[in-house]
């Protein structure tokens, strides 16, 4: 909250200072303070090739890098915001555990960690035997880097929005929808590896047992496109899900910091009556969006346990 409002101060007070001067006055500065809330809480949830310098409404560049173009595609390599806040997530998560791992090998192991390294390993733990091995089942453990991996990395991300004049970069459909994709790799390539050629395209083409050769061949014609839709439902499942929770945590917290804003234009004493609803309001949605940053690294974590022990264990 404090973020949001650093962020758009400037231009807030001004609006609101034009709402002091008459009933005239005031429905202009409201519907001045309106359109500038609209305008600032659709570029805070989207990205953009700068930074806001909080409470001077200053704008920083991000470099410009050349266009690369591929034939009749133009791909833009120049970094945005989220991108600068995805690469901080991962060098944030890489040195965490690293740093927790230093705390917990070797000569240290002997002894139980302390503070954060006991919370991190209580988490790698219940990731690892109650997530991945109990939804993957037998082999599993391969994956458990993996998993863990898109839990602490979503995880950070999702915190990195909250904190004041961060950003989330998992309010960006490409960044969930990669995730979604390499999960999606990593379910197909590894139930492939498992199960082998022939088991695998009975996932995709698939013939229940004791047909003669007709009805075989139209409950294949039928029931292959069903699987593959199926099978590419699950990038919607995993991204989707992922960029509306945390764009729409974000939305209603911008909208609710908002009413803080148009409650001071109210004249006299009722402003002061105002306000501490949305700023209530706002923090309880804020502790919320903390519990949903863990939650939704869970659900991530989770689901794409349970498609690899899907893949893999077919019956």
């Amino acid at each position: 909250m404090i973020g949001c409002v650093g962020r758009f101060w400037w231009p807030l007070a001004q609006a609101t200072h034009g709402a002091s001067g008459g009933a005239t006055a005031q429905g202009a500065g409201e519907q001045d303070i309106a359109a500038v809330w609209n305008e600032h809480m659709m570029a805070e949830v989207s990205d953009a090739h700068h930074f806001l310098i909080p409470f001077i409404n200053r704008e920083i560049p991000l470099p410009q890098l050349p266009t690369l173009h591929i034939g009749a595609l133009a791909i833009d390599l120049s970094p945005t915001k989220h991108v600068v806040y995805l690469m901080i997530a991962a060098i944030l998560c890489a040195v965490t555990m690293v740093w927790v791992a230093r705390r917990t090998h070797g000569k240290r192991a002997e002894k139980a960690p302390k503070g954060l390294a006991n919370v991190i390993e209580a988490f790698v733990i219940y990731l690892r035997d109650e997530v991945a091995m109990r939804n993957i089942g037998k082999g599993g453990e391969r994956y458990v880097p993996f998993v863990l991996t898109l839990f602490f990395f979503i995880l950070f991300m999702n915190l990195l929005g909250i904190v004041p004049f961060g950003a989330a970069a998992t309010g960006n459909i490409g960044v969930t929808a990669s995730l979604a994709i390499l999960s999606l790799v990593a379910i197909e390539i590894g139930g492939l590896l498992h199960i082998g050629p022939k088991a695998y395209l009975g996932t995709i083409i698939y013939v229940p047992k004791g047909l003669n050769w007709f009805w075989s061949i139209i409950m294949a014609v039928v029931m292959t496109p069903v699987e593959l839709i199926a099978k590419l439902a699950r990038i919607f499942a995993l991204a989707i899900r992922l960029f509306a929770n945390m764009t729409a945590g974000h939305l209603v917290i911008l909208s609710l910091v908002g009413l803080i804003f148009m409650a001071g234009a109210a004249e006299g004493t009722v402003k002061y009556l105002i306000w501490p609803a949305p700023v209530l309001m706002a923090v309880a949605i804020m502790l919320m969006e903390i519990f949903i940053a863990f939650l939704q690294a869970y659900i991530f974590a989770m689901l794409t346990s349970v498609f690899i022990g899907l893949v893999r264990h077919p019956h």
